[in-house]
């Protein structure tokens, strides 16, 4: 018994692996491109397990899929493999249809290949887990009622539009072929080995730096936060029990605006990390032009997944910011080394000239 996990080098796929192989002794075959998010280092912990096979790789070539399909026969395969950002989808919108959309595309179809010769009882067995997000969704207004997995696919950004892409293919793969699919939407991930351009880590890493922390707007842009292990085991847990062809719903039940969890950040690094003479972190908050097309609100109902499989998250947004906050203090060393010149060019040139 295997599992194929794609881009499980990246934040949320090398996650779940650590916490897959912590708890299970099934190993997993790790699929990745390693593109700047992509980290082996993430994976330093398992290094030497013979549980974990890495393999340097895209999902958009067909070849290397299927001989990774031919020579491990994985029971599942859970594919994480995404360009994640969306303000990197503003500036350079094609390398996310090249891999949300056309390397969905080849994944599914070499899949599709290997499910349809297995044997009786293993194909019957075999899964197709599609991980992706709630910003497929568009935005809500502020009374609006959250996303059920019934909301319609309204994607506001080039990143959101590949991952909306993605998930009707996943799910006509289901229904003209029959493949035993499973997907997942969910809600804004923080945690361990996050890299350090989404909110929560960048907020961190540059109020220990000194640097300025950048707002979009007025910072009232709201969001669901989700701890990146609960997310792990609802995964676990939909891949185990999850009826195929559904679609499941992953939020931390955290509705909360981004300059709520800044001002949070904050407050965690002043009782960590406190700065000489008494000065806040918060003094560090700078408000930027907001990115084109930003959505107002997201929110999730997760109540479908808690119903029909018994998953609810483990972590309040207290505790996990702390957990997170502290893991980044603990971790410089990590945070450094993810952080070359390229990283730092982009982030210039999306927030502005930063000393």
């Amino acid at each position: 018994m295997t599992l194929l996990v794609t881009g499980g080098a990246g934040f949320i796929g090398s996650n779940f692996v650590l916490d897959w192989l912590a708890r299970h002794d099934e190993p997993v075959v790790n699929l990745d491109r390693l593109t700047y998010a992509g980290n082996l280092e993430n994976l330093a912990s398992v290094r030497d397990d013979p549980r974990h096979v890495f393999v340097h790789g895209d999902i958009g070539d067909r070849a290397c899929v299927d001989r990774i399909l031919a020579e491990h026969r994985p029971r599942a395969v859970l594919n994480f493999a995404a360009e994640s950002h969306v303000d990197r989808s503003i500036h350079g919108p094609e390398d996310f249809i090249q891999t949300n959309v056309l390397g969905t595309f080849r994944l599914l179809e070499a899949v599709r290949a290997y499910w349809s010769a297995l044997p009786g009882t293993a194909r019957a067995d075999f899964r197709f887990l599609h991980v992706s997000t709630d910003e497929v969704y568009g935005t809500l207004a502020p009374q609006q009622a959250p996303f059920t997995e019934a909301h319609a696919v309204e994607p506001n950004s080039p990143y959101s539009a590949s991952k909306a892409a993605s998930d009707h293919l996943v799910r006509a793969w289901h229904h003209t072929y029959g493949l035993p699919v499973l997907t997942t939407n969910c809600s804004n991930n923080y945690g361990p080995y996050h890299f350090p351009e989404k909110l929560i880590p960048l907020m961190i890493v540059n109020a220990l730096a000194g640097k300025p922390l950048p707002v979009y707007g007025d910072g009232l842009q709201i969001r669901d936060w989700l701890y990146v292990v609960d997310h792990c085991r609802a995964i676990d847990r939909v891949l185990d029990a999850g009826v195929p062809g559904e679609t499941y719903n992953v939020g931390g039940w955290n509705e909360k605006p981004n300059i709520e969890i800044v001002r949070t950040i904050c407050a965690l690094l002043d009782e960590l990390r406190p700065l000489d003479g008494g000065r806040s972190y918060a003094a560090q908050i700078t408000h930027v032009t907001d990115r084109p097309g930003h959505d107002r609100r997201y929110a999730i109902d997760a109540r479908k997944i808690e119903r029909e499989l018994g998953w609810r998250p483990e972590e309040t947004f207290e505790t996990g910011i702390r957990k997170t906050v502290a893991w980044y203090l603990a971790n410089g060393d990590w945070v450094e080394r993810v952080q070359d010149g390229s990283y730092r060019d982009w982030v210039a040139r999306q927030y502005g000239a930063q000393p």
